[in-house]
């Protein structure tokens, strides 16, 4: 994830609710029905905002934290002093991450509900957890040895590979489908599900009409670009386009005075600010990124034209990733072209 608006200086949204921002294990009410939650995280983002809201006889969650005990408590907590003596009926995963499907199986099992998420994000998730260390795919090294990997990296990939499972536990055997355009009922109110591209393969978003309010996820971020990345399992991807397309389409469909409800960072008002800021940080990027391929480059070599910030050894995978996503994009706008060398390495070049 990239840190954007720190860098545009004039800052176009509206935060709401910063100063009452919740302690973990403990929520703040944003609307008739709807409460904020946060959870831990370690790193830079610290936390994910999570979201309970008011059901039928009991709760829906939106999103859920990671798969630790620090995580549990919280939740714990929460279930012992704010359900109303009522249980959690259903919990809705905004897509396939982590720290959004850490603690869904844990949650659903507890509480005998059911797990609603897009199709392609419960499936691919539940490849991705079963991974283990030792099922490292020769095509995944050539994937990042074509992306300028050393062998030195290429074992840091051996020795981190089929860590995913570990922060998700066990998902259920089945899930209910969310797909685009389908309306939920909360509670007796609409939610209409808005799906997005790119960061995840079906992001749900969560636009409530009756309140003007969005669960965006990671999909509308205030501050900082979620992290668009080309993964082994479909090397030759292009989710730059797909997610600077859904920005498009979500700024054509949703309306501007929305309450926007984002995974990370602040409460914000601004949406269609926000929307295009995004798509032009990143047709920016593509621009730099063309002229520092005025003589071949490695996809490991492109960073500049992408990050400001040091790329740390916990970034570079996908720093890495979201390289070659930008690389795909540009070279289907025919901006770039690629080659490949005796090694297997891919050089890339203005066209």
């Amino acid at each position: 994830m990239v840190d954007n608006m720190s860098k545009r200086g004039f800052d176009p949204l509206t935060y709401r609710f910063e100063e009452q921002a919740p302690s973990p294990g403990t929520v703040t009410k944003i609307a008739d029905g709807v409460f904020w939650i946060r959870m831990p995280m370690d790193g830079r983002l610290n936390h994910i905002n999570v979201w309970l809201l008011r059901d039928y006889d009991g709760w829906t969650i939106v999103d859920t934290g990671l798969f630790n005990e620090r995580v549990k408590t919280h939740w714990c907590s929460i279930f012992d002093n704010n359900l109303d003596g009522q249980p959690i009926i259903r919990v809705i995963a905004t897509h396939l991450h982590a720290d959004h499907t850490g603690l869904a199986g844990w949650i659903t099992q507890k509480w005998g509900c059911e797990l609603w998420m897009s199709r392609s994000d419960f499936y691919m998730c539940k490849v991705m957890a079963a991974d283990g260390p030792s099922d490292v795919p020769d095509d995944a090294i050539r994937f990042y040895r074509r992306a300028g990997f050393t062998e030195e990296r290429l074992d840091r990939y051996r020795q981190r590979f089929g860590q995913f499972g570990a922060n998700i536990s066990p998902l259920p055997a089945g899930y209910r489908r969310i797909s685009e355009g389908q309306y939920l009922d909360i509670g007796g109110r609409e939610w209409r599900a808005v799906i997005g591209h790119g960061h995840a393969p079906e992001h749900v978003c969560l636009y409530c009409p009756e309140l003007k309010l969005i669960i965006g996820g990671d999909q509308l971020l205030p501050k900082i670009t979620p992290n668009v990345s080309v993964q082994p399992s479909e090397p030759y991807a292009n989710p730059l386009r797909d997610w600077i397309s859904s920005c498009g389409r979500f700024r054509e469909l949703l309306p501007p005075n929305l309450l926007v409800l984002p995974a990370h960072e602040s409460i914000y008002e601004g949406l269609h600010e926000r929307l295009t800021a995004l798509i032009d940080w990143h047709e920016v990027a593509l621009e730099k990124l063309y002229d520092l391929c005025d003589t071949p480059k490695r996809a490991v070599d492109v960073f500049p034209a992408l990050f400001k910030s040091k790329i740390t050894e916990s970034s570079y995978f996908p720093a890495t990733g979201e390289s070659i996503a930008h690389l795909h994009c540009a070279q289907e706008r025919r901006m770039l072209t690629v080659e490949e060398d005796e090694n297997g390495v891919a050089w890339w070049c203005r066209a």
